[in-house]
């Protein structure tokens, strides 16, 4: 087993990596840990495990892809790879292999943690974050609730200035300087991509646990799913960035994919509980930005806000009404990250893909709709069954 943790060590590299990845915008009282992850008793008449991958992916190639892959060149993809049914059917460029930053696709991670420690009674999404975060008690944060944090509601401070030249550009303890901002308003009244407040889970998750997060991660997640090729960067003080931080392949990522298309199953094994991970990818977490669930992108109707500074561009789309990728299926989901790194997950399809690259030239040049109608077109209308 091999997952690296990335201390970042020097100013000068820190730097380097917050510029590059600059964005904006179960209740009660824990139980012990459990010595296993739950395990899916079958009936008598229950069909086979679903197939999932060991070491390797199991591989069929199937469709015709060109303009997915036409697509990636001219973004200059590191990587793609389509899996349908538990089968790699497509890779380009390096495929499984090609390794990149994934930026706030680390966000999306950082939700199954929340919702796997939900499912261990650590947490609960609508308890307060100040059970953990001590100081927001009597302040006007007292009553942010980790569900906020993770809609982008949390009304905590926001301003490009801070998020992007401050927490992420120059704070050498992130989880500190991210609990120590104010809020702003009150909590569930506005919508903002805020890395900042993302970032306080760090904070959460670890208190919640009793573990660094990264620790966390490679016992619940990251060795259940075979994701051997997955790094995590820290700050100065030595904290996982949650916001943004994750190194890893298009294998890796798929493997996350193909979680979330099975309802948090990992062939018969329940890594993340289904009644939790449908509140992450299976709704709108609120209605000031439909194509929100709590740490993913979904493509439910009503008013959308792209936020494409996220991924790099220079402004933001002005708000729209309608969905993320009209002609995909309204449970298709996404982890977003710096550049268009895309996770794109089909749970009514059985079908996952994964785009690593650089940036591409303009934001109309990859986006959600387009992404995910490629891969749809070219799986050739791939069903479940």
């Amino acid at each position: 087993m091999r997952i690296r943790v990335i201390s970042v060590v020097t100013a000068g590299v820190l730097g380097l990596t917050a510029a590059c990845s600059a964005e904006r915008e179960g209740d009660g009282e824990p139980e012990p840990f459990p010595a296993t992850l739950a395990t899916v008793s079958p009936s008598p008449s229950a069909q086979p495990a679903e197939l999932v991958p060991g070491r390797t992916w199991p591989s069929r190639p199937a469709g015709n892809f060109r303009a997915l892959d036409d697509l990636a060149t001219a973004t200059a993809s590191t990587c793609t790879v389509v899996v349908h049914r538990g089968r790699v059917i497509h890779t380009g460029g390096a495929g499984l292999d090609g390794s990149r930053q994934v930026y706030s696709i680390t966000k999306s991670v950082v939700g199954l943690l929340v919702a796997i420690a939900a499912g261990e009674r650590r947490l609960g999404l609508d308890d307060r974050v100040s059970r953990w975060v001590t100081e927001w008690r009597g302040t006007a944060s007292e009553d942010v609730t980790v569900r906020q944090v993770m809609a982008n509601t949390s009304g905590r401070r926001w301003t490009y200035a801070l998020d992007y030249g401050q927490m992420i550009r120059s704070a050498p303890d992130k989880t500190r300087f991210a609990t120590g901002l104010d809020q702003q308003h009150e909590p569930g009244t506005h919508w903002e991509y805020n890395n900042s407040a993302i970032q306080v889970l760090e904070r959460v998750l670890r208190q919640a646990t009793g573990q660094d997060v990264v620790a966390y991660a490679r016992a619940r997640l990251f060795e259940p799913l075979g994701m051997t090729s997955t790094a995590w960067a820290r700050d100065h003080a030595g904290h996982p960035t949650t916001y943004s931080g994750i190194t890893s392949t298009c294998g890796d990522v798929a493997r996350l994919g193909l979680l979330v298309a099975r309802d948090g199953r990992w062939g018969r094994t329940q890594v993340v509980p289904r009644r939790l991970l449908s509140q992450l990818v299976g709704a709108s977490s609120q209605q000031r930005n439909a194509a929100y669930g709590l740490l993913w992108w979904v493509n439910r109707p009503g008013r959308v806000v792209e936020v494409q500074r996220a991924a790099g561009f220079a402004t933001d789309r002005p708000p729209y009404s309608g969905r993320l990728a009209p002609r995909a299926p309204t449970d298709t989901a996404w982890a977003l990250g710096y550049g268009n790194q895309f996770l794109t997950v089909v749970p009514s399809r059985d079908l996952v893909a994964v785009r690593l690259g650089p940036r591409p030239a303009g934001p109309d040049q990859l986006t959600f709709a387009s992404f995910t109608d490629a891969v749809l077109a070219g799986s050739g209308g791939a069903r479940r069954r």
